[in-house]
């Protein structure tokens, strides 16, 4: 009786605060109207304040749509024994603030210091809180309500010093005994019935933010400070991509001022990661933050080409910075032979040993080469009026005559053979191009066969000079030592958004030369860079998060967190997961499933000739299975993506297109470049032998193939297994037999 009560009091209260929103969202609305009807007329000033108070309305409108999310997802109240700040205070925790009537606060912005316990406090460590109360809710609708007693006293922690460049340890006062692995058994995960049911909810082909169910381990990185450089380590599931978003939301709110005119920046690995995110922040009321691969902060270039592996990974090494600094060097260069000017009845001479000279003194100048480019047209110009009019002291020429011979035709003929203004483009595709120039950039840098791989054909036009992903940090770079040229057509700006904190997703994946790309975008070095060792697998993964945060330019300062506990993957999943891990990765910690058990990963075995049909037969069975709908990834090498997708009544995938698959509420095909950061409620990872040979790192790829999934596995081969799957696939062989009539008798795999 009494739990249909409290039931009904907080039903009450949820429809009193969606009341209180929809109220705040109509005066803002009245706000907006009010100033539109003003018109156009009335000072500058009052139009400047009427445009100011139209944006902020519609940016407070925007922030109270919360469409169909839940504004209201628990409680917490404080001991009235006096020994906390807030002495039997009770707040409600949600997705924004609201308040009452009287102005006090309704319901508390999850962002908010006071909702911390929500998160953080433990039996151990209650921070004050004598309950905590969990709801579930769809919108304004109350499910359910679930307690949490928290009665015991805090130990006094003991506070540690994170080392510099190092993990930062967990806070482990009065923590038990540690287990076989030297955890403690404190650390176990324990899921809530609101995290499981958020956890078996089906999945929509986008993701869902996580505000509602943050663990205190998420917590501590969402809530680290803004200053310097945070590193979160997190293998597949721990959630690291939802908390990175939740960090920058969270930073936006607590540093509002300075954030919101600096900007934040959210770098992805690739395109169909951007669209899998996209909604989350809007969801938690931040729609200003960008969204951006690292090739999509390179203005102006497309990729229109693919290239060897071994020409990516070279191209991404920190030596290249080098070699596009000596290209733009070598175009800096000294005349050969005496020139001459005619200038009226004259004809004046310009020497090597003057041309040496200018460039030797335009050097050391600051700036960019296009901006010292009038410095070297006043000083040619300087030395051919002192021969013009007779020796005399520097700067006594008649300043017209400069001018004059400035604007020459064969002045600036000298000039742009000495110092020639150059955009990247041009640059890269004429080093690239020359084996000549290539050699004299390349000198003790790169051997001939290395130079060899950086060779390719000269295009006829610049539209046509194929670009690969690999080029665009090298033009990045090179656009900075360049800067703007100023064309007869049409200007070429090279200036660079900066932003106040990046968070970079995947970061162990950018090779030093995109690294590069990321540092020039920060104002003042403010990171967020998550990722997962285990999984590194690209041309340009680094071993270890010391390389990454090298790329970067920092050495000193930097912290790290480590999430260890797997929400996504069920125990049977995660413990095949691990398995390869081991292998893959011996050094790197395995994960612990927050949900034991499941269901295990079937293995099907099929013939090269059906593998195709069988694929199909095994996906359309998984949705078949999946309670209440759900999604289904098809999980394959990049070769087999386009007979996949041409399987399923899908398009085919370009190569070169970054768009990338479009994920679907059913069966998406999925090829291994596209698949990081992805979720589906079921996965059908296609032969992994092939997977294996076509990552670059092998295993570490199948490790990320394998735990994508939120409910069931499902592994298609005909090659047979690698080896850290040969023991499980010979548990399951008699299950997926029976289960899969269809397929075709074994041969020469790995569990006859």
């Amino acid at each position: 009786m009494a739990e249909d009560e409290d039931l009904n009091a907080e039903q009450q209260f949820i429809e009193r605060a969606y009341q209180r929103l929809d109220e705040a969202r109509a005066a803002a609305e009245e706000r907006m109207s009010e100033a539109l009807g003003s018109g156009k007329s009335g000072t500058h000033q009052a139009r400047t304040e009427r445009d100011m108070v139209v944006r902020a309305s519609l940016a407070r409108m925007e922030q109270l749509d919360i469409g169909s999310q839940s504004l209201v997802f628990g409680r917490i109240d404080f001991r009235g024994d006096g020994t906390t700040g807030r002495p039997g205070a009770t707040y409600h925790i949600g997705r924004l603030g609201v308040s009452g009537e009287d102005m006090e606060p309704m319901v508390v912005d999850w962002r908010a210091p006071v909702a911390e316990p929500f998160y953080r406090a433990t039996g151990r460590h209650p921070m004050g809180l004598r309950r905590r109360r969990h709801f579930s809710t769809e919108g304004p609708k109350l499910l359910g309500i679930e307690d949490e007693e928290l009665s015991v006293p805090s130990p006094t922690p003991v506070e540690s010093t994170p080392v510099e460049g190092r993990p930062a340890e967990p806070d482990r006062a009065g923590e038990g005994q540690p287990d076989r692995e030297g955890r403690s058994q404190e650390e176990a995960p324990v899921a809530t019935g609101a995290l499981l049911a958020a956890l078996e909810r089906s999945r929509s082909g986008r993701m869902r933010d996580i505000v509602a169910t943050v663990q205190r381990q998420q917590d501590e990185v969402i809530r680290a400070p803004l200053p310097g450089l945070l590193v979160v380590q997190g293998g597949p599931g721990t959630g690291k991509t939802a908390v990175a978003l939740h960090r920058a939301a969270y930073l936006l709110y607590t540093f509002r001022f300075p954030l919101e005119r600096q900007g934040v920046l959210v770098v992805g690995p690739n395109q169909v990661f951007l669209r899998y995110i996209e909604q989350v922040l809007p969801s938690l009321g931040e729609t200003g933050v960008a969204l951006s691969t690292v090739e999509g902060l390179v203005s102006g270039v497309r990729p229109q080409a693919t290239e060897p592996v071994a020409v990516s990974r070279l191209k991404g090494r920190s030596v290249m910075a080098q070699v596009v600094a000596r290209a733009m060097s070598d175009r800096q260069r000294s005349l050969r032979r005496p020139v001459g000017v005619p200038f009226g009845l004259r004809a004046l001479s310009f020497t090597p040993e003057d041309s040496r000279a200018v460039v030797s003194a335009a050097r050391r100048r600051r700036g960019t080469h296009n901006s010292r480019r009038g410095a070297v047209e006043t000083m040619v110009a300087r030395h051919l009026a002192a021969g013009y009019g007779g020796a005399g002291p520097a700067g006594s020429q008649d300043e017209d005559l400069v001018a004059e011979l400035r604007r020459h035709p064969a002045v600036v003929e000298i000039c742009d053979r000495m110092w020639p203004r150059l955009d990247a483009e041009e640059l890269l595709h004429d080093l690239f191009g020359a084996p000549a120039l290539l050699s004299l950039a390349c000198r003790g840098l790169l051997g001939p066969d290395e130079q060899a791989l950086l060779l390719r054909e000269r295009s006829a036009r610049r539209e046509d000079i194929p670009w690969t992903v690999a080029d665009l940090p090298l033009l990045d770079e090179a656009a900075v030592l360049l800067g703007d040229r100023q064309r007869k057509s049409r200007p070429v700006r090279t200036e660079l958004r900066t932003y106040g904190h990046i968070v970079v997703d995947e970061a162990q994946e950018l090779s030093p030369m995109q690294l590069r790309v990321l540092a020039r975008r920060s104002l003042s070095g403010s990171f967020t860079l998550v990722g997962d060792l285990g999984q590194a697998s690209g041309p340009g993964a680094h071993p270890t998060w010391e390389h990454v945060v090298a790329g970067l330019g920092v050495r000193t300062g930097w912290r790290m967190v480590e999430l260890d506990v797997n929400y996504r993957t069920p125990g049977a999943v995660a413990d095949l997961a691990n398995q390869v891990l081991a292998v893959a990765a011996p050094g790197l910690r395995r994960l612990r499933a927050a949900r034991p058990g499941g269901d295990p990963p079937e293995f099907v075995l099929t013939g090269g000739a059906v593998l195709i049909d069988s694929v199909v037969e095994v996906a359309k069975s998984q949705l078949s299975l999946l309670e209440g709908g759900g999604t289904v990834g098809v999980v394959c090498p990049d070769s087999l993506g386009d007979r996949l997708s041409a399987a399923f009544g899908l398009p085919a995938l370009s190569p070169v297109d970054a768009r990338g698959p479009r994920l679907r509420s059913s069966i998406s095909v999925v090829p291994m470049k596209w698949v990081k950061g992805l979720e589906f409620d079921g996965v059908v990872v296609v032969e992994p032998a092939l997977i294996v040979a076509e990552a670059d790192r092998g295993l570490r790829g199948l490790y990320v193939a394998l735990s994508r999934t939120t409910k069931r596995l499902s592994v298609v081969h005909a090659e047979a297994l690698p080896e850290p799957l040969v023991e499980a696939a010979a548990r399951g062989a008699a299950r997926s037999s029976a289960r899969t009539s269809w397929v075709a008798p074994a041969v020469g795999g790995a569990h006859e």
